[in-house]
């Protein structure tokens, strides 16, 4: 049975720096694509970063540069490392597999709970 399980988030200033992780069980990280997707009140989710099988990165326009996505394939577990973080990222994100590189959350066959980042003004 696969599971993915997010923590890490809660609620930060503007400017600061959050970490979240994504730990997984019945799947091996390295053999499938993690993305990370977030979703906005009355907002689509969509995707943040996402992680592929050789460690090459998949990033968001608005968030390039400042979360980078990383992965321990002994621990099973893949994070994202958000900073500079502005309201606007304000949302639940959400860890999940996909046998492909893709930005599509359609893609993506097994998910998370969610995990709540908040960023006041």
């Amino acid at each position: 049975q696969v599971q993915l399980v997010e923590s890490g988030g809660g609620l930060v200033q503007t400017g600061g720096s959050l970490r979240l992780s994504c730990a997984v069980s019945g799947s091996a990280v390295g053999t499938y694509v993690i993305g990370w997707f977030r979703q906005a009140p009355g907002k689509e989710r969509e995707l943040v970063a996402a992680i592929g099988w050789r460690g090459a990165g998949l990033y968001k326009d608005s968030t390039r540069g400042r979360f980078t996505i990383s992965r321990d394939n002994d621990k099973n577990m893949v994070f994202l490392q958000m900073n500079s973080l502005k309201p606007e990222d304000t949302a639940v994100y959400y860890c999940g597999r996909s046998g492909r590189f893709s930005r599509e959350e359609s893609d993506y066959d097994y998910w998370g709970q969610g995990t709540q980042v908040t960023v006041s003004a």
